[in-house]
């Protein structure tokens, strides 16, 4: 039997929300669905004010416009992460600097951030790999002593906790995915979590096309017309009656993709145990959502020979990224500080596992034993 990497779940609703968002007449930006995904979110993580966006990437781009980003402003992140996190600060003429991550989480290192500040920093992005949360304390504990803002990268954290407290809802803004490949889906989709409040009304506005028309539907003005800088960052109503579904179901999703983790987890203890391959380690202080499932292999060459073995056995397993520092776009707009010997490392390392709901529990087992026979 072929096991993708991925298949996007649904949970059955979908189709029949979606269609009364078409019978309503109401298909534009902030309806009816809009409205209830937006409460769920603000209840569910605590933060003040939550804002669909049509990807976690627009809600990034919005976090760079609200931290003020100017060119020559620099902005310390990850180097192991997806190019968006990068891409919204360059698009405000900001600076990366990256910063290795620890060996352990993969997750920026935390000891390594206050050596790469300098008086041109402005921002700090905790990016939460795997949906395991960054040493939030000492990070914010960082950031209000120098004075500068923390945006977190929550792509991958929706249902998962740093000492109880929501990944995505601890820094100043917090951005979240809802693309078909994580946990809690709507095919494209995202979120900006706004967790300080000084930040909610420039954020409606930037959101809005940089016109207070929210306000306006408030009642609060008597016309909407162009205040700020903005795009079109609202998802259509049709993603929004689609996340709805999915975001009624997000404890029991993240339940039943923990069985599949743990799984995972307790058939492959011995082949670490042996030095075979390295297993994700999960912090007391968290809480996690089992996003993915990864292994650590001893070399790439390694890794590239159970690729090509999982393949011939008609299982999808994959890498994850190339280092932003390391990439053409990351040594033009960005620099690194100090040595990125982990990231460099490790990225060549992980190797990720099929995990989705709907999934054979059996296909840990399988998986296990090809790397065994390695």
């Amino acid at each position: 039997m072929k096991v993708p990497f991925n298949r996007p779940y649904m949970t059955g609703r979908e189709l029949g929300y979606i269609a009364q968002a078409h019978q309503s007449h109401r298909l534009a930006g902030d309806g009816p669905f809009t409205a209830r995904c937006s409460r769920w979110l603000e209840g569910r993580t605590g933060a003040a004010k939550a804002l669909l966006t049509h990807s976690c990437t627009a809600a990034l781009d919005m976090a760079a416009i609200l931290a003020g980003i100017e060119p020559g402003d620099e902005v310390i992140m990850p180097s192991y992460t997806f190019v968006s996190t990068a891409n919204a600060f360059v698009l405000r003429g900001g600076v990366p600097v990256f910063v290795d991550i620890r060996p352990d989480t993969l997750n920026i290192d935390e000891r390594r951030i206050e050596a790469a500040i300098t008086p041109r920093t402005k921002a700090l992005v905790a990016v939460h790999y795997a949906g395991v949360g960054c040493e939030m304390d000492a990070i914010l504990e960082l950031a209000r002593r120098r004075g500068l803002l923390v945006i977190e990268d929550a792509a991958q954290g929706l249902m998962s906790e740093h000492r109880g407290r929501s990944l995505g809802a601890l820094g100043h803004l917090g951005c979240i995915s809802f693309h078909e490949t994580k946990n809690v889906i709507a095919g494209e989709g995202g979120a900006l979590l706004v967790n300080d409040a000084r930040f909610i009304e420039r954020a409606e506005i930037v959101r809005e096309k940089g016109t207070d028309r929210t306000r306006f539907f408030r009642g609060e003005v008597d016309k909407y017309t162009w205040v700020d800088i903005g795009s079109s960052f609202l998802p259509g109503e049709i993603v929004a009656a689609f996340l709805w579904a999915q975001l009624e179901e997000a404890e029991a999703i993240t339940a039943r993709r923990i069985e599949l983790w743990n799984r995972y987890h307790e058939r492959l203890e011995p082949l670490e145990r042996a030095g075979r391959l390295r297993r994700p380690l999960i912090p007391a202080s968290c809480r996690h959502n089992a996003h993915l499932y990864y292994v650590l292999l001893p070399s790439v060459e390694l890794r590239s020979r159970l690729i090509e073995r999982l393949r011939e056995r008609q299982i999808n397993a994959v890498f994850h990224y190339v280092p932003l520092h390391s990439s053409p776009a990351g040594r033009r707009f960005g620099r690194a500080a100090g040595s990125m010997e982990h990231t460099d490392h490790l990225a060549g390392c992980l190797l990720r596992l099929p995990l989705w709901l709907g999934m054979d529990p059996d296909v840990a087992d399988r998986v296990a034993r090809e790397i065994e026979a390695l």
